[in-house]
């Protein structure tokens, strides 16, 4: 007689605690970045004072299209947009190599993240960046100089 209502508030209580567990569980999101394109700029490495050293430099990536009527028959105008992207690499082993191999106008394959930060540029005037976190860079041959 006892045992059915000391039941019944368990199954009571269990249902609310997995209720209120299932709310706590986070959602799964993905910020992933994938570059292909030619190096603008020779890296720098800096470093900001009690921070770990960071290794910067811009990729171009650029967006190729026809305008026109007929695109099956290649007529129009090609158009071109170049972007520019600011790539800083962290890892440390990552940082070393790429200071030191990638060069203006390698072409490159950069996997990372986007980043937003704000930094106060030396006129203290507050500005906003937009970076990617490079985890990953392959280096592609470049079929160009290669024939030269």
């Amino acid at each position: 007689m006892f045992r059915r209502p000391v039941l019944q508030v368990f199954h009571q209580f269990v249902r609310h605690e997995s209720e209120v567990a299932t709310s706590l569980v986070l959602e799964r999101s993905l910020n992933r970045v994938q570059l292909l394109g030619r190096v603008g700029q020779d890296p720098v490495m800096r470093q900001v004072e009690g921070k770990n050293p960071v290794t910067i430099f811009s990729l171009a990536t650029n967006e190729m299209w026809r305008s026109g009527e007929s695109e099956a028959y290649q007529m129009g105008d090609v158009s071109q947009k170049t972007t520019w992207h600011r790539i800083s690499v962290f890892r440390p082993g990552l940082r070393d190599v790429a200071y030191q191999y990638v060069k203006k106008g390698s072409r490159i394959y950069v996997e990372g993240k986007v980043d937003y930060g704000e930094y106060t540029d030396k006129n203290n005037v507050r500005r906003q960046a937009t970076t990617i976190i490079a985890d990953n860079i392959i280096f592609l041959s470049d079929q160009t100089k290669e024939k030269a």
